[in-house]
């Protein structure tokens, strides 16, 4: 079992989202008493008898005040039997692209739903962009079980609904568990309730413990996107031609073959360097500067690869998009295409399919796709990119579309990442998570 569990909330407003985190704080005593002070305070200045606990994640003023999540919280917490970071999301509409980059990385995302309202349109949006992002494991927690008075029938109805959606986009039987909430008052977040005595799951944080997780990035094909080369060219080190950057996947140990790309130049590893010495390994997500056997032509936006497990670079992206823009897409739209630390350009050809994440259908050649509407395109960019599908590296395997005018975020890309499609009522084909 891994150690480490990277985590994301979403669902619909007013849900509890950051309530939920708050009580997982607070109950696994991940909070300094200056921030319980804090809250406590602000509690009391909004007129509450008790603390809020959804302000221990709201930290933005403009948050607090609204009573809303407007950013991406990022919070980190442990137990004795696993580590956590979790990524609280908003549930806005038009902050859905915030929860594609909260859930980007997530093994695991915990998708609220209020008891009295149960499965709603954004519940099912979200759930088809959790499950396009490949996130492999899913809890439905059905918050404010209090407040339809811990009903049994109620708590099925919705469990049922959402699991058989789920399963319609492609997660397996298995992956997805329904858990009755409430993040008020603490009722099976950690402590087991008396309440539902008809619940004989575990608690959420007993899930979150025990629960199996997809491998970390460090267990796939070795990638290195180059984003810095240092030649100091003093008389200390008149020679050193280092390659900096974050280990994207995989492990690079020194002596190991590596190829180059897009230009496909093979070397070894000669040294890994970092600020505190050097290195035998380096795994995914360290930093480090790698000092190769020959002197070759490499720049910022190569990727140094595994040299058996290496990909072919490619000018034409078959892939599905997130369309995070209040600009609609186009076909014959031109646009930047980010990868890795390579930014290049690059134009739509082909607006293949739209998905509607609410009849679990798509629309054959779509004239656009709108703010926060998937998709499925042809890209072809300007010089190839060494891509991975997005199901074999989520890393190497995702990209950003950018407004080649103003440089501002358009779409969150997926490599290959085909979407579910719904033949007929009982006929479903769907890639699974």
């Amino acid at each position: 079992m891994s150690s480490l569990l990277r985590l994301a909330t979403a669902g619909s407003v007013d849900d509890g989202k950051s309530t939920l985190v708050g009580r997982l704080l607070y109950d696994t005593k991940s909070v300094l008493a200056d921030q319980l002070d804090a809250v406590t305070r602000a509690s009391v200045d909004r007129g509450l008898s008790t603390p809020d606990l959804s302000l221990l994640v709201d930290g933005l003023r403009s948050e607090r005040e609204q009573g809303i999540t407007i950013d991406v919280a990022y919070r980190y917490f442990a137990t004795p039997k696993r580590t956590f970071v979790l990524a609280d999301t908003p549930g806005h509409v038009q902050y859905t692209r915030n929860t594609v980059t909260g859930a980007s990385t997530a093994q695991l995302a915990i998708l609220l739903v209020d008891a009295r309202k149960g499965v709603i349109e954004q519940t099912r949006r979200h759930a088809a962009v959790l499950a396009l992002l490949g996130v492999p494991r899913l809890v439905l927690a059905v918050n404010k079980i209090d407040l339809v008075d811990y009903d049994e029938e109620t708590f099925t109805v919705i469990a049922k609904e959402f699991t058989d959606h789920a399963t319609t986009l492609g997660y397996a039987e298995g992956s997805v568990l329904a858990i009755p909430v409430s993040a008020l008052v603490g009722d099976n977040v950690v402590e087991r309730s008396a309440h539902t005595p008809w619940y004989s799951g575990p608690t959420l944080l007993e899930h979150l413990e025990t629960v199996p997780v997809a491998p970390d990035p460090h267990d796939v094909a070795f990638r290195f996107p180059v984003q810095y080369v240092i030649r100091p060219r003093t008389p200390e080190h008149p020679d050193y031609r280092g390659y900096a950057g974050q280990v994207a996947a995989g492990t690079v140990r020194r002596g190991d073959e590596v190829v180059v790309l897009p230009a496909g130049l093979r070397t070894t590893v000669e040294r890994i360097d970092t600020a505190d010495g050097e290195l035998e390994e380096a795994a995914a997500g360290k930093s480090v500067t790698l000092l190769l056997a020959d002197d070759l032509d490499i720049s910022r936006g190569d990727v140094i690869a595994a040299a058996g497990e290496a990909p072919v670079p490619t000018d034409e992206l078959g892939a599905t998009l997130a369309w995070l823009s209040e600009k609609p897409l186009r076909p014959g739209a031109r646009v930047l295409v980010k990868h890795g630390t390579r930014t290049v350009q690059a134009f739509v050809e082909e607006l293949s399919t739209r998905f509607d994440e609410q009849k679990l259908s798509t629309v054959e050649s779509p004239e656009t796709l709108q703010l926060n509407e998937i998709g499925q395109v042809r890209i072809r960019t300007a010089e190839p990119l060494p891509v991975d599908d997005y199901a074999v590296n989520r890393r190497t395997g995702s990209f950003l579309v950018i407004d080649a005018g103003d440089g501002t975020t358009l779409a969150a890309g997926l490599v290959g990442a085909p979407l579910p499609v719904l033949r007929s009522d009982r006929d479903v084909v769907s890639p699974g998570p």
